[in-house]
């Protein structure tokens, strides 16, 4: 069995060692994922500008957590739902919202409701949607634009959750306090 490398700025590839130290300067540390990402240049590019992207959508912090959160979980990503339970309490995301996602439970408005059902679905029928489907997630007020933002969200968590199920990248440190198992 091949061992992941969780690479350092030393040790990256040296098309890698800018955005190692992009997220040192931004997080103070160098997540195990960036790490694990540095070994393929153009996938952690892709990653970070998917990611930024994203964070630049028309979704507000509670909903950024919410399609990540869902896609993390349905994922069983025992890297990223931790990662992201410390950046939603970062972001100021209710605690209890949090938690409602990390056990798969009710969400606390109809419409983060209808986001988190839509988000689901993309995941768990490859994004195809019956018109009674889309008509509910349109009916919560929301429009055709966070639809397509909901796949770039996916498009993000698809690169970090099949990269942590691969390399089986430890939780770092900051975050082991959010520690999950799925419960499936």
């Amino acid at each position: 069995m091949s061992k992941f490398t969780i690479h350092s700025i030393e040790t990256a590839p040296q098309a890698s060692k800018a955005m190692l130290e992009g997220s040192q300067k931004a997080y103070g540390m160098v997540p195990n994922l960036h790490g694990v990402l540095a070994e393929s240049p153009a996938t952690f590019e892709a990653y970070q500008s998917l990611h930024n992207l994203f964070t630049q959508s028309s979704f507000d912090a509670e909903e950024l957590t919410v399609v990540w959160q869902t896609i993390n979980v349905e994922h069983e990503c025992t890297y990223c739902v931790p990662a992201h339970t410390g950046i939603a309490h970062s972001m100021k995301v209710d605690a209890a919202l949090t938690e409602a996602l990390r056990n798969s439970d009710a969400m606390p408005t109809a419409k983060l409701q209808a986001l988190h059902d839509t988000t689901l679905l993309m995941v768990r029928n490859r994004g195809v949607l019956s018109d009674a489907e889309m008509e509910a997630f349109f009916a919560a007020g929301y429009g055709q634009q966070q639809l397509l933002e909901i796949i770039l969200g996916l498009s993000q968590k698809v690169i970090s959750n099949y990269v942590n199920h691969v390399a089986k990248t430890p939780v770092d440190k900051p975050f082991q306090q959010f520690n999950w198992q799925a419960t499936k």
